[in-house]
């Protein structure tokens, strides 16, 4: 019993053996991870640490940019403002030679800064919009009243400036159709819009007065928008709506008077829109409608007056759509429709107001009146 206790304490004092541990190819010193891992977590951080960096400078270059951008935007913004404010000073100069220069320095203006074109035709509009006394006749000699002439011709280069941006050949990016042009009260006695494209917009002649020279709409186009000569006054102006277009839009002259000289629509086409001479005075002048078309849409004289002066629609084509006089007061003017072709067009005249001085139509139409025309049961004889 001593022996094999002593034997068993001595085999507990004998150290056990370590066990070997056998290292996989793939494993690095001191490590449980395989060597792919660590790589593949080194290189990982590294991506991640890079893609911060590009993050970082990426945000810093953006920012840098846009901040680049509003100084470049705010530095523009500040220049073109001080063009406007040089432009408007001009304008107002009370030199007309510095007038005309500010006349060229806003249409610049406009075509360089898209964001307030408008603010900058506005502002043309408005210097023809101001007070201005009826200008010198054509024959009066220059010497006689510079100051005169020199105010016509600084209006006269603002309508050409106006004309030349409403031009078919004017580029897009610099063309001024579709936007307002208030000419509300101006005084016209000259000026040429001829092959103008009013397209789109409103056009406001409200309250003008063409009082004299030419102005002139030759084969303008007024299209796709809203043109209004309520109550503008004819008096005095030769104005020539020769060969214009009137197509897709309204154009109205309501409440016009046409007191002296002549107001033309020779050669004009009336297609697809609406224009109106609503209660228009006709007390003097001619307004003649030779040549004509009306193709389509609507022309209404309803409650005109036809006082004194000429009004003719000879030779005029009435091939569809409708012009009517209803209301209309036929009291002295000479109204004709000698040689007019009625072709599918229909020109109702019979809900007149006052047949004094009925229109003058050709003895074979009241004889034997065509479909497109329509007369009162009784038409009494043109007065000589």
């Amino acid at each position: 019993m001593t022996m094999l206790t002593s034997f068993l304490d001595h085999l507990s004092t004998v150290p056990s053996p370590t066990p070997s541990v056998i290292r996989a190819s793939n494993q690095s010193p001191g490590s449980g991870a395989p060597v792919w891992v660590t790589l593949l977590v080194g290189l990982a951080g590294a991506l991640l640490a890079s893609a911060g960096a590009f993050a970082g400078a990426w945000r810093s270059s953006r920012a840098l940019r846009q901040n680049t951008e509003r100084t470049l935007e705010h530095e523009r913004t500040r220049l073109l403002n001080e063009r406007f404010s040089t432009a408007a000073e001009l304008l107002g100069h009370n030199e007309a030679a510095c007038r005309l220069a500010g006349v060229h320095a806003m249409a610049g203006l406009a075509d360089d800064w898209t964001e307030r074109r408008q603010t900058c035709i506005d502002v043309l509009c408005a210097y023809l919009r101001m007070p201005y006394p009826r200008g010198p006749e054509e024959d009066t000699p220059a010497d006689e009243d510079p100051n005169g002439q020199a105010n016509r011709e600084v209006r006269l280069t603002v309508i050409r400036t106006i004309r030349d941006h409403l031009l078919p050949a004017t580029p897009p990016e610099t063309t001024w159709s579709g936007y307002d042009l208030d000419f509300t009260g101006a005084v016209f006695d000259g000026g040429d819009f001829s092959n103008a494209r009013f397209s789109g917009g409103k056009v406001r002649f409200t309250g003008a007065t063409f009082s004299g020279g030419l102005v002139s709409f030759y084969k303008a186009a007024f299209s796709g928008g809203d043109v209004g000569f309520y109550g503008a006054t004819f008096s005095g102006s030769e104005v020539l709506f020769r060969g214009a277009t009137f197509s897709n839009d309204v154009v109205n002259f309501r409440g016009a008077t046409f007191s002296s000289g002549s107001v033309n629509f020779r050669g004009a086409t009336f297609s697809s829109g609406m224009v109106h001479f609503d209660r228009a005075a006709f007390s003097g002048g001619d307004v003649g409608f030779y040549g004509a078309t009306l193709s389509s849409g609507k022309v209404s004289f309803y409650g005109a007056k036809f006082s004194s002066g000429t009004v003719n629609f000879d030779r005029a084509k009435f091939s569809s759509g409708t012009v009517n006089f209803d209301r209309a007061k036929f009291s002295g003017a000479t109204v004709t429709f000698h040689t007019a072709q009625f072709d599918g067009g229909v020109v109702d005249i019979r809900d007149v107001a006052s047949w004094s001085r009925p229109p003058s139509l050709d003895d074979g139409l009241v004889a034997a009146p065509p479909a497109g025309l329509l007369l009162p049961d009784r038409l009494p004889k043109p007065k000589p």
